[in-house]
């Protein structure tokens, strides 16, 4: 299976029976986002090759979007990452660099793998209807129902997408995220120039220890995060809320501004947990995903 991020791919071999990868070597690989597509192609291939052979020749992908996962073609027009993927057939282009070691390809968005992962054997288990965020540079979401995630209707954002909410009269990833928490910060530390403005991994440091901007920072980006999604819980009736992702290492500061903020907007009382198997789940949901997708190609 594979784990495609904004800077590294992940590589496994899953038993979709087990609750973790099989105990064969993991590999982790660094991509490049801006690089040329043949470039990022050869790189998340290079990954897979180098598992032991001789497995199932199924792969479930795990990608983040903008992306066409029914066809595996790319739509990543003005983003700002893997531009170089846009309107390229990347099904094509792993099937063809894997070779016989590959028959069909699954894609599934990440968020969307983690969550399956998490229902599967982590935190979300149990829940028929959840909500899970990954947290980085953006806000990743998934909303599953019976284990499967849903994209449209009225029970869910516009595609399921948490970050195409609106907070305080903005789009939510100007608050929520890498570069809305570090402006946040600026603001309140009057921080000028970025290279004495610290990353949010650093800024967490800085809150424990007493710094008032940065608690601050957190404090705001996660109740608004709160805020913006609780009508949401409520309107899909989550009973609970999982999150995962890079900025979860920072639950003491993220878990209490969330749930106030989320029981100010009127949803007190959905349990709001950290993810089980943060790293594993985007594995092990692209390997259920590959397992019991009629369509992947």
């Amino acid at each position: 299976m594979l784990d495609i991020g904004g800077t590294h791919v992940t590589a496994a071999l899953v038993d979709p029976t087990a609750s973790r990868p099989a105990p064969t070597p993991v590999i982790r690989r660094p991509l490049r986002p801006h690089a040329e597509a043949d470039a990022v192609l050869d790189a998340i291939a290079q990954a897979a090759l180098a598992l032991p052979g001789g497995h199932d020749p199924r792969w479930g992908v795990a990608m983040p979007g903008p992306f066409d996962y029914a066809t595996g073609v790319g739509r990543f027009a003005d983003v700002g990452k893997f531009e170089s993927l846009n309107g390229v057939d990347v099904g094509a282009g792993l099937r063809e660099r894997l070779a016989g070691r590959c028959e069909r390809l699954c894609f599934l968005n990440d968020a969307d793998a983690f969550a399956v992962g998490e229902h599967r054997s982590g935190a979300a288990a149990g829940h028929d209807r959840v909500v899970c965020l990954t947290l980085g540079t953006g806000v990743g979401s998934s909303f599953l129902s019976g284990g499967r995630p849903v994209h449209s209707g009225p029970l869910v954002p516009p595609g399921g997408h948490a970050y195409r909410l609106t907070v305080h009269g903005r789009p939510l990833e100007e608050t929520v995220s890498r570069r809305g928490i570090r402006a946040n910060y600026a603001r309140l530390a009057t921080v000028t120039g970025d290279q004495h403005l610290p990353d949010v991994r650093d800024m967490a440091v800085r809150a424990r220890k007493g710094d008032t901007a940065a608690q601050e920072a957190f404090r705001y980006a996660f109740d608004a995060l709160g805020q913006a999604l609780a009508p949401w819980i409520d309107r899909f009736e989550a009973t609970a809320v999982v999150i995962g992702g890079s900025m979860a290492r920072s639950w003491d500061l993220i878990h209490p501004a969330l749930t106030a903020g989320s029981a100010s907007a009127g949803r007190p009382g959905v349990p709001v947990l950290p993810a089980r198997q943060p790293e594993e789940a985007p594995l092990l949901g692209a390997a259920h995903w590959a397992r019991g997708a009629p369509d992947a190609s």
